[in-house]
């Protein structure tokens, strides 16, 4: 079943991605991965994917971020779900105040710190899918 499943990550950290690919895999997901935003958001528009991971700080900052809020606006990628996973540990008071992710901070459908647990990104991955298929399917 997951087979069927495309999923790219895009973090510029290729530790961590051949990490995270490496679950993922072995789950039988199809994954790609791009190292930064501009090569991601180039992927996310030539490829059909089924989920992105996205790493918040990549380059000079926050530039997963901005990612986030260009995918929300593109009307094909807007469909797909997104998983934050981010070393941002402190909830910075302009960004997260009080809540999990400010509803104004980006729309994204989950948020997870690093270091991940494996069991609990598989969880996540195969939950977000389920939701975002529970969507697609018309009521009637």
């Amino acid at each position: 079943m997951n087979a069927e499943k495309r999923l790219i990550i895009i973090d510029d950290d290729p530790d961590f991605v051949s990490g995270i690919k490496s679950i993922l895999e072995k789950a039988e997901y199809k994954v790609d991965a791009a190292y930064n935003p501009k090569d991601g958001f180039q992927a996310l528009q030539t490829g059909q994917y089924d989920l992105l991971l996205l790493d918040i700080m990549m380059g000079r900052g926050a530039e997963g971020i901005a990612l986030a809020r260009k995918i929300s606006k593109d009307a094909k990628l807007r469909k797909m779900p997104v998983l934050i996973i981010t070393s941002v540990r402190e909830q910075i008071a302009f960004l997260f105040p009080g809540q999990a992710v400010h509803p104004n901070f980006v729309d994204v459908d989950e948020l997870m710190e690093k270091p991940v647990e494996p069991k609990l990104l598989l969880e996540k991955v195969e939950a977000l899918l389920q939701a975002s298929k529970e969507k697609q399917v018309p009521a009637g």
